[in-house]
């Protein structure tokens, strides 16, 4: 495939050369910069792309969606901290023609991880009794907080549990993201945690959601992708 970049920070730097390793064409890399300039102009750099792939920031989503509907190049958004502008960003895609699959978290295990919380969650709803709660850490350098992962996972344990767990999170030092989900009673408590290593799985996941994306138009959660590559029915979302 031919890509553009949106960022070329941590995470971007590591999707790139992620992409340069399985032989993948690195076209446009759009930086702060680049990005400055306005829609159409950043369509015209978009040219010729089969997918861009964004690990920019929240506030720049909407300008980058529009610039890959302009250009006919599905998005592939894997930037956090855009949740208040969610839904209008998604609908617009959608209603325009475009092609886009976003998610809190392109990590696969991270997404097993999410099946898991559900399924725990639902056996424990069964019996009561039970607190759940979100911990969250990462690197001091994240900006928003909590992080989009914390926030899927908050609202899996609302959707199953039926109120709104606690969410802490931590900033500081190198970490690239830890998640733990507490379930407590006064018998005993239940965690469950995911530990990212590294950015690799993140990178290997939008890699993985643009060569599925190919022709296809609308808008997919990840977990969508994923249920389609298993050939599961239902959708996590």
């Amino acid at each position: 495939m031919k890509l553009a970049f949106f960022g070329a920070g941590g995470m971007g730097s590591v999707a790139i050369a992620r992409a340069r390793a399985e032989g993948h064409d690195v076209g446009a890399v759009m930086t702060a910069k680049e990005s400055s300039v306005g829609q159409r102009e950043l369509a015209e750099m978009l040219n010729g792309h089969d997918a861009a792939i964004d690990f920019s920031v929240g506030k720049a989503v909407f300008a980058h969606a529009t610039a890959c509907v302009l250009a006919g190049v599905p998005l592939i958004e894997g930037t956090t901290g855009w949740k208040k502008d969610e839904r209008g960003t998604l609908q617009f895609v959608q209603d325009a023609g475009g092609s886009m699959v976003y998610g809190p978290n392109f990590s696969i295990g991270v997404n097993v991880f999410f099946r898991a919380v559900a399924g725990a969650a639902e056996l424990l709803a069964r019996f009561g009794g039970y607190d759940a709660y979100v911990e969250e850490a990462h690197h001091a350098r994240k900006k928003d907080s909590p992080s989009g992962t914390a926030i899927m996972l908050r609202d899996i344990l609302q959707s199953k549990l039926g109120k709104e767990p606690p969410v802490a999170s931590i900033r500081a030092g190198h970490n690239p993201g830890t998640h733990r989900v507490g379930f407590d009673s006064a018998a005993d408590e239940i965690t469950l945690m995911h530990t990212a290593r590294s950015r690799e799985g993140f990178a290997a996941g939008a890699l993985l959601a643009a060569k599925w994306i190919g022709k296809r138009r609308g808008v997919y959660a990840f977990s969508e992708v994923l249920d389609d590559i298993l050939g599961m029915k239902g959708k996590a979302r």
